[in-house]
């Protein structure tokens, strides 16, 4: 299926449903607003086919580039994703820090304090991508350690499975075991959000590779079609680095949902035609090399990218 057929599934057979989230002390607390929604829809991309960065509305191409930059670098401070232009993380902060921030916003001498609480979005995906399970403390605010937490001083030095992946596509590319996963029921109490992709996997036959990705909760007005592109990007990044050829993107959606408040919006999306995809371009250094692990937002052009106008898709529900 393509995106625009399974927003059309889940507009059509959708069952109504009342989610809820957790506080602090664990109690739950129902969201803004219900959704509609299916089991487990599969998305399928053909990467020859282009890119799939959907055409039904304009995208936010550059804030997902800058995100998945942040995820690769293992970024857990939100200022870095807003000083870059990405508001994705704008209305999250970990969640250990939400009673403290109330304590602390109107006290002046607490303003540095209050700064990094509200900044800190705990050990999200790009932490676990990086250093699965290292335990977390946050990053010092006013120098640049405040993107990366730093050491604390404990024996666990967590797991960097990017860099795993990125060794086995070029010493043993037919390994079945290159999978990263950014869940870790240990550290979820300290994520602003706990991780909706949850892992990926990659698979190379012959000289193609291939990438899946597992989701359990799909907001698929606002988040589905991002997460899409940006693993399509994850994918060519991968390709890049080992020289491999863009195979296929499959996305396993386990939870999928429209809230309500965007039913209508995702009406209007899928009564538009999709026009035909763009392709992009990944930029080498100047002297021609290329690392994943050094690679920018702006080192990637979109070409020939012709969307519908843009939709106001309503206020993301959090």
């Amino acid at each position: 299926m393509n995106y625009k057929e399974i927003l059309e599934n889940i507009l059509k057979n959708g069952i109504p449903k009342q989610s809820v989230r957790f506080d602090s002390n664990n109690n739950p607390i129902p969201v803004e607003n219900g959704t509609i929604g299916t089991f487990c829809e599969i998305f399928r991309h053909d990467m020859s086919q282009g890119f799939p960065l959907t055409t039904l509305r304009k995208m936010p191409f550059k804030s997902m580039c800058v995100e998945l930059e942040g995820f690769i670098k293992g970024v857990t401070d939100k200022r870095w994703y807003q000083e870059r232009g990405c508001k994705f993380w704008d209305e999250w902060a970990n969640p250990q820090h939400v009673n403290e921030i109330t304590e602390v916003k109107n006290n002046p001498e607490s303003k540095n304090e209050h700064q990094k609480l509200t900044h800190d979005l705990g050990p999200i995906y790009g932490y676990q991508w990086r250093k699965f399970n290292k335990e977390y403390k946050d990053g010092t605010i006013g120098n640049q350690k405040a993107w990366f937490p730093y050491d604390n001083g404990g024996d666990e030095k967590g797991t960097d499975q990017l860099r795993s992946i990125v060794d086995k596509l070029k010493t043993n590319p037919y390994d079945r075991r290159m999978v990263c996963s950014a869940w870790n029921p240990n550290q979820i109490h300290l994520m602003a959000l706990p991780s909706c992709h949850v892992l990926h996997q990659v698979v190379v036959y012959g000289n193609k590779l291939n990438l899946t990705w597992f989701q359990r909760s799909c907001d698929s007005t606002h988040g589905v079609p991002n997460n899409i592109a940006s693993y399509a990007l994850l994918l060519m990044l991968y390709c890049e680095e080992s020289g491999l050829e863009p195979g296929e993107l499959v996305g396993v959606l386990s939870d999928c949902h429209v809230y309500e408040n965007t039913i209508e919006a995702a009406k209007e999306l899928v009564s538009r035609q999709e026009n035909k995809l763009p392709t992009i371009k990944i930029k080498r250094k100047n002297d021609g090399s290329f690392s994943i692990f050094e690679w920018t937002w702006d080192e990637v052009e979109l070409i020939d990218y012709n969307p519908h106008p843009p939709i106001d898709m309503g206020k993301v529900t959090v």
